[in-house]
């Protein structure tokens, strides 16, 4: 993500701007950080032209061989790191892919994390996936989208047991479903709590606190800018 102070804003040629967001935390006036000035465009990765260089272009290549239906032209390469949209029907089988054929060998899926991107309609949320294949000594990410009203993706536990926990806290923190999960509860907040923290829709809120007779209010109610 780019940050800026300018009202200026110019999107990096292959990125899309989905929308600008205000404030540290894109709370729009509940933000009580003090950089209520600030203004962040929210991009959107596209597709990087090939050649990618390096192992990539071999590597989702041979994905695209292996699963049918997968887009070989759809990956995005950033900061040196190749990213491979997958869509969810085929998340498992490219997992195992990447998992089990010889020239992948992606053993370790090191961790799960969620995406929320409010301004993109049917795609809002992203579960991410990041692989690392020891034999190689390569990292390699995989990015599923689904939509907030339909926030079902394939577990992969199957595939990456050391997953479980990863795709808890991420239900926990995103609300993302991950079907098939052994055991999908929360990890982080108590099992009655509502709603999902890192959503960027989730309000600032807080738990009001007494001290020696006087209350601290929530944090997005002690100040205004």
């Amino acid at each position: 993500m780019t940050t800026t102070t300018s009202d200026a804003i110019t999107a990096p040629a292959d990125d899309q701007s989905l929308a600008v967001s205000q404030g540290m935390w894109g709370a729009g006036p509940g933000d009580v950080s003090g950089f209520g000035g600030q203004r962040h465009p929210v991009w959107r990765q596209q597709p990087t032209p090939r050649p990618y260089g390096g192992w990539f272009d071999a590597a989702v290549d041979r994905l695209a061989e292996l699963v049918e239906g997968l887009d070989p032209d759809g990956a995005s390469l950033a900061h040196g790191e190749l990213t491979i949209p997958v869509p969810k029907e085929l998340l498992l089988a490219v997992a195992r892919a990447a998992r089990d054929d010889p020239a992948l060998r992606f053993e370790v899926c090191v961790s799960v994390s969620g995406v929320h991107y409010p301004d993109d309609p049917g795609r809002e949320l992203r579960s991410v996936y990041h692989l690392l294949s020891i034999t190689h000594n390569r990292r390699l990410r995989l990015e599923v989208a689904a939509g907030q009203d339909d926030p079902k993706i394939p577990s992969v536990t199957a595939v990456y047991p050391m997953a479980d926990w990863h795709e808890r806290e991420t239900w926990d923190m995103f609300g993302i479903e991950y079907t098939g999960h052994p055991g999908l509860t929360r990890i982080l907040m108590p099992d009655d709590w509502a709603g999902h923290p890192q959503r960027k829709d989730y309000p600032l809120g807080g738990v009001p606190i007494e001290f020696k007779g006087a209350q601290a209010p929530p944090p997005d109610q002690r100040r205004s800018y």
